[in-house]
């Protein structure tokens, strides 16, 4: 069993002291992932795992299902895979947040391996991903009035010969031909032991988790059973999960955040989830009642992306008793110090940054919640492993250790690495020599706490969702008239980028910005990838060697929203902005407003602070 150490980790001295008591096989013996599920249904069997609403309303009654219980539906899970599909099968799901998507998930880790979908994806890309993952089941949700999951589902089924359906829906819903109703099967499974002799652990793989988007060809992560349960160890202990701890879960499970941090971690700690619906915060009810389910079912860690805790954020807390909030937790995205702060000043209590890659099995660095909490940290590297900063090389290979404060290169080492990508001609650049190049620029301050400073990949990240920007270019690449197509994060108070696209036409060639749109909205896989503003250039700008040179695009599209908060939104024509490329949070952006308009100067900071970037306001000196 799991040893997560007492008192919890507040800061690095405490880290080290962690460290040093214990080895990390001392500290976490486990095998597998069952073997989580095993020891804590034994320690407390009766106590509650996850607690599901439905609607979000504040009088309604969860559905709760004990760690006992948990325990034995994974099981039968696990036989009933192996039951229909054989050793070792590949399971891929698209479900939202139900308990039986957390069933699926660890009875699939348990039976061979998981492949989680994110159903938001066209079903030709849906198609490829279970393709390159060589699945052989899909659980999918039935007929849904408002999510089109099972349309796509049997139309990939379609186009897969041999792929095993099975719909999970209410009771009483009519059976469908050639379709394998999810709770019926499982309750025909046993649930107090595996009906298969090969239970899977260590360097086994787990699941294959897709990342970056699709660009053409699946880009699919591989975890093993040993590296989601050092990543999860690392949560549990970083986070300081108790026992009598309850988290809102609003995460999707075809997230590493909602699988890990939100998961996993929590489990092997023996906290109890609170499931804010299927479609977690994207609920208006969720959103609207956020405060009084808070109040209603204890909850002592509120977990969501920087722009949905935002969301709620804009809820009045009213007169609800939220004294058992104990600390925030967010990621997937940079936090806007307003929000962090408007946290605080809502709750009391600081809001904690983590920060996860898929490559890292879900999390690399935490702030510890029962720490102090620093303002723009990502905190500390999980026990065990290590996180350097590095420079990179002119030909980008790895250079040395940065100093502190010096901007580099996030590199990662540590036995929660994914062995690479399914295919190994991706893992170019990114997996060297048991490290993994995070793409990721930070750097770290006295203490040794991680800041991270941009995206030296490219991803757009909007509302935690990752975007490659790849993904939009080879769409607009290809139509007739242009010639060069560059996608680029823009920056947004609420969703923290929006992809925007400057297009450079053939010479000679007419053609409107609205037939661009339509084509993106017509070709780009992923609707959160459409383009919220296409510009065309003259000419986008390259490097010397011919690469499109993104960071002036960046400014660019910074400076186009800058402007128009400025000039159309505060009314303030006579502003002056220079936005350049850098500093801690990947851009800078400078504000001087005329000497009549310096009233103004708290109004433009609070505004500016919403983004992510860095930013000031000053006034003109006046020139008499």
């Amino acid at each position: 069993m799991a040893n997560l150490g007492n008192p919890p980790i507040q800061n690095k001295s405490d880290l080290k002291r962690f460290e040093s008591e214990l080895t990390l096989q001392e500290r976490l013996p486990e095998h597998s992932i069952l073997d989580v599920f095993i020891n804590t249904a034994e320690r407390t069997p009766d106590a509650t795992a996850i607690s599901m609403l439905m609607t979000g309303k504040t009088g309604e009654n969860p559905r709760n299902i004990s760690y006992k219980d948990l325990l034995g539906q994974i099981r039968r899970a696990a036989n009933l895979f192996t039951d229909i599909a054989g050793t070792g099968p590949g399971v891929a799901f698209m479900l939202p947040a139900l308990i039986e998507t957390h069933v699926t998930l660890w009875g699939a880790e348990t039976a061979g391996y998981a492949v989680p979908i994110n159903f938001l994806l066209q079903p030709e890309s849906i198609a490829e991903l279970i393709r390159a993952s060589d699945a052989k089941i899909l659980v999918a949700l039935g007929p849904h009035p408002q999510l089109d999951i099972w349309e796509k589902a049997v139309t990939i089924r379609e186009n897969i010969p041999g792929l095993l359906l099975l719909r999970i829906s209410p009771p009483g819903t009519p059976p469908v031909k050639s379709v394998i109703d999810f709770d019926s099967a499982l309750m025909a499974q046993p649930e107090t032991h595996l009906i298969f002799d090969q239970v899977r652990g260590g360097a086994d793989v787990a699941a294959y988790f897709h990342t970056g988007g699709t660009t053409g060809v699946p880009k699919l992560v591989a975890h093993t059973h040993r590296s989601q349960l050092v990543a999860a160890f690392g949560g549990a202990t970083m986070c300081g999960y108790k026992p009598d701890d309850i988290l809102t879960a609003t995460f999707p499970l075809f997230h590493v955040a909602g699988t890990i941090v939100a998961g996993l971690s929590g489990f092997m700690a023996g906290i109890q989830l609170l499931v804010m619906t299927p479609a977690g915060l994207r609920n208006p009810s969720v959103v609207a009642n956020f405060w009084q389910l808070v109040s209603n079912h204890k909850v002592t860690l509120i977990a969501g992306v920087p722009t949905a805790i935002g969301a709620v954020l804009q809820t009045p807390l009213g007169n609800q008793n939220i004294s058992t909030v104990r600390a925030g937790l967010t990621g997937a995205s940079l936090l806007p110090p307003s929000v962090g702060q408007k946290f605080k000043d809502t709750t009391g209590c600081v809001l904690f940054e983590i920060l996860g890659m898929t490559e890292a099995s879900g999390l690399v660095s935490i702030d510890p919640p029962f720490g102090q909490g620093r303002t723009g940290s990502v905190g500390w590297a999980l026990p065990y492993t290590q996180v350097e900063v590095h420079k990179l090389n002119s030909d980008e290979t790895i250079g040395e250790v940065c100093s502190t404060g010096e901007i580099g290169v996030i590199i990662i080492c540590g036995d929660h690495l994914s062995p690479g990508y399914n295919d190994e001609l991706h893992n170019n650049g990114v997996f060297i020599k048991n490290m993994l190049n995070s793409g990721d620029l930070g750097y770290k301050d006295a203490e040794g706490c991680l800041y991270v400073a941009g995206r030296s990949k490219d991803l757009i990240i909007r509302s935690g969702h990752n975007i490659d920007p790849t993904m939009i270019e080879n769409a607009m690449s290809t139509h007739p008239a242009v010639a060069l197509a560059a996608a680029v994060g823009m920056p947004d108070p609420y969703a923290g980028e929006l992809p925007m696209c400057f297009i450079q036409i053939h010479e000679g060639v007419v053609i409107s910005l609205d037939e661009l749109m339509d084509y993106a909205q017509k070709n780009i896989d992923e609707r959160p990838a459409w383009p919220k503003i296409i510009q065309i250039v003259d000419a986008i700008p390259l490097t010397s060697v011919g690469k499109i040179f993104k960071p002036s695009l960046r400014c660019e599209a910074a400076k186009l929203i800058v402007f128009k908060l400025l000039h159309d939104e505060l009314g303030l024509p006579n502003a002056h902005v220079d936005i350049v490329a850098g500093g801690a949070r990947g851009l800078k952006v400078d504000v001087v407003l005329s000497a009549k308009d310096q009233l103004s100067i708290s109004l433009v900071t609070e505004a500016l602070d919403a983004f992510q970037f860095d930013s000031s306001v000053q006034v003109e000196k006046d020139s008499t």
